[in-house]
């Protein structure tokens, strides 16, 4: 590909912009997230110091109600940092304005703050001499205050003009209650040519959105090791029947676990077309997983702190009192959160999510928020194999999430099972919850 590269503006250094957004006064420096002891010791940056068991989170049998720590604090900084934005100097934009923020800011002292006007995609750089980024993943922090239709991605182009794009599809992070999260995208797409990672020009991050303004932050780069191989999650939500029936024997054909996010009200109230507690706990003992969905309204939608915690707790107690051995791990319905429910997640779940797109939309398995995963919705046979394929190349995850084949975002039974032959040709493992979890606190 061409090198066409605009003509650069300096970041301006100094005072922050923050308090022209009206978020003076606003810290956010977030040592509940980062896990700061008040010494600028952050513990899992280096060591965590717990002992397998904890750092597992591995239940045998049934969990227990409440978790044993705070996975965000605990797993924040994965990797080993490649760049910070402390040198304001070595960042510049090309198109759309930044400026670095002293106020709000994931590690160190001062964080990039991007900003763009209607369509305007949002462009800045770093020069990376001498960096051999072979075999590495990135992730990186970053909060919005216009989350929903953005897309941001990490461009990596070579010297010679090859490039890659790891790219988050979309943020559904509520507003306004917003604060710092990790992503660790996966691969999108890349040239024809594929970049040589140990001959790095830039690195660019591209904010592109569809609204009247966007705003975003980054902070705290990261690299990690890729794993050996690539991962697919088979995510199906509200526990419809349709999967029971005419899905599940699919996937035992194949021999394939797949994850249950039942809705408790649903399967208590036996509505027409919901899976009862007794094939639920059939399908866990045929090796699905069966994680917490919840109450089936947007959590960012209570406004009462008292009733999220009634909410989160109450959900989870379902899930154990019926057995169910997933209940470590959530799925949020209508993938709403936000900052506040994000406090009272981590009491009762250690990994969950998403940031959903209907679009391609991968993780690595080293580096992501454990409550902030991505998932694509398994609406489109090409593009679900696009994320199968793009798994199976670049030895990252694809989580898949479908309903029931007669609802638009899930892709009818005939390209499902094709899909499900795709997956079994392809080098890639079917994993659980339990099985990324193990992945992502390994090299801890």
């Amino acid at each position: 590909m061409a090198d066409n590269r605009m003509t650069r503006r300096r970041l301006l250094a100094g005072s922050s912009v923050a308090a022209a957004a009206g978020l003076a006064g606003c810290t956010d420096r977030l040592d509940d997230l980062r896990g700061d002891d008040g010494n600028g010791e952050t513990p899992g940056n280096e060591s965590t110091g717990a002992d397998e068991t904890t750092v597992s989170a591995l239940a045998d049998g049934v969990p227990e109600l409440e978790t044993a720590y705070n996975s965000r604090e605990e797993y924040g900084q994965p990797g080993e940092s490649l760049y910070d934005f402390e040198d304001s100097d070595a960042w510049e934009v090309t198109q759309g304005e930044g400026e670095v923020d002293e106020d709000v800011v994931f590690d160190g002292s001062q964080s990039l703050r991007l900003t763009g006007e209607e369509d305007e995609t949002i462009v800045a750089e770093i020069d990376v001499p001498d960096e051999d980024l072979t075999d590495k993943d990135f992730s990186f922090a970053i909060r919005t205050t216009t989350p929903q239709n953005i897309t941001v991605n990490l461009r990596v182009v070579d010297n010679f003009g090859s490039d890659r794009y790891y790219s988050l599809r979309e943020i559904t992070y509520r507003a306004p209650d917003v604060g710092w999260f990790r992503s660790s995208p996966g691969v999108f797409e890349e040239s024809e040519i594929e970049p040589a990672m140990d001959e790095i020009d830039r690195l660019e991050f591209q904010v592109l959105h569809s609204m009247d303004e966007a705003e975003v932050w980054i902070d705290d780069i990261r690299t990690h090791d890729r794993p050996e191989q690539g991962y697919v999650m088979l995510v199906w939500d509200d526990g419809f029947r349709d999967y029971y029936e005419t899905a599940s024997p699919m996937h035992d054909e194949f021999d394939f676990t797949t994850i249950q996010a039942p809705v408790p009200q649903w399967t208590e109230e036996a509505r027409d077309g919901i899976m009862t507690v007794s094939e639920l706990q059939e399908r866990q003992e045929e090796g699905d997983q069966i994680v917490v969905h919840g109450t089936h309204n947007p959590i960012h939608e209570y406004d009462d702190e008292d009733e999220i915690e009634t909410r989160v707790r109450g959900d989870k107690h379902w899930f154990i009192q019926n057995g169910f051995e997933g209940a470590n791990y959530i799925v949020y319905p209508h993938n709403s959160y936000d900052k506040t429910s994000l406090e009272y997640f981590t009491d009762y779940h250690y990994c969950g999510g998403f940031n959903q797109s209907g679009n391609v939309n991968l993780t690595t398995v080293y580096g992501f928020d454990p409550l902030a995963l991505p998932r694509t919705i398994g609406h489109d046979l090409d593009i679900s194999k696009r994320c199968v394929d793009r798994a199976e190349a670049h030895n990252q995850c694809t989580i898949l999430n479908f309903h029931a084949f007669d609802q638009d975002n899930t892709m009818d039974e005939d390209d499902y099972e094709e899909l499900l032959e795709h997956i079994d040709q392809a080098d890639v493992e079917v994993i659980d919850f339990d099985d990324l979890w193990e992945l992502r606190t390994d090299p801890f």
